[in-house]
């Protein structure tokens, strides 16, 4: 099958390539596991040849760093419109805390990999996650800095490493949502979020 930009006359742009890559990859992950998709898996559901793939993004692994970091910007780029709905700060941070949980938790391919291919996914949370977890970090301090400034609320000088802690918390959730605190629904994450984040991002 042709794709549009093909038949259209207008080669594809090089990003309109990699997010084709990028959404044949995730389909194909979440339908059979990396483990078991291949770079010509990928290609054919692409539409391209395996030489682009490799040009375009790199080997397997290397299409599972770019998907993970994709879905990474797009979240932050949806918490960067949720202090718009709210007028207190706590309200924000309960409801950046939440989103984030809830996206990650329901995420087909996250879910799929934890369930499926554990020793595949953990490193790149854990070991291999360096680069994915600052950009959370950074990311996620820039969207409350701004909320503060846009809402006149009161300056917190070291946002940023209260907000480091506040992530720690996030990705522990992530990887292990059983205990003895109630984190199972978006109700209990937001009352979570209130009674024991809001406290390290404000005292």
């Amino acid at each position: 099958m042709l794709s549009t930009a093909a038949t259209s006359g207008n080669p594809p742009t090089a990003d309109s390539v990699e997010e084709r890559i990028i959404d044949a990859a995730l389909v194909q992950f979440e339908r059979v596991g990396v483990r078991k998709t291949t770079i010509e898996d990928i290609a054919r559901a692409a539409d391209v040849d395996r030489a682009t793939v490799y040009r375009r993004i790199g080997s397997r692994d290397d299409v599972v760093n770019a998907a993970f970091e994709r879905e990474v910007r797009r979240l932050l780029a949806d918490l960067s419109e949720i202090p718009a709905r709210h007028d207190t700060f706590d309200a924000i941070v309960a409801d950046v805390f939440t989103t984030v949980i809830i996206r990650w938790r329901t995420h087909p391919l996250v879910e799929r990999l934890l369930t499926l291919e554990a020793d595949r996914i953990l490193p790149q949370l854990t070991v291999d996650g360096a680069s994915f977890f600052l950009l959370s970090v950074t990311a996620s301090t820039e969207v409350l800095r701004k909320a503060l400034a846009d809402n006149r609320f009161p300056d917190i000088p070291d946002l940023a490493a209260r907000m480091e802690v506040a992530c720690r918390v996030v990705h522990s959730l992530i990887l292990q949502p059983v205990g003895t605190i109630d984190t199972s629904d978006e109700r209990a994450l937001a009352e979570f979020a209130r009674t024991y984040v809001v406290p390290i991002l404000t005292r």
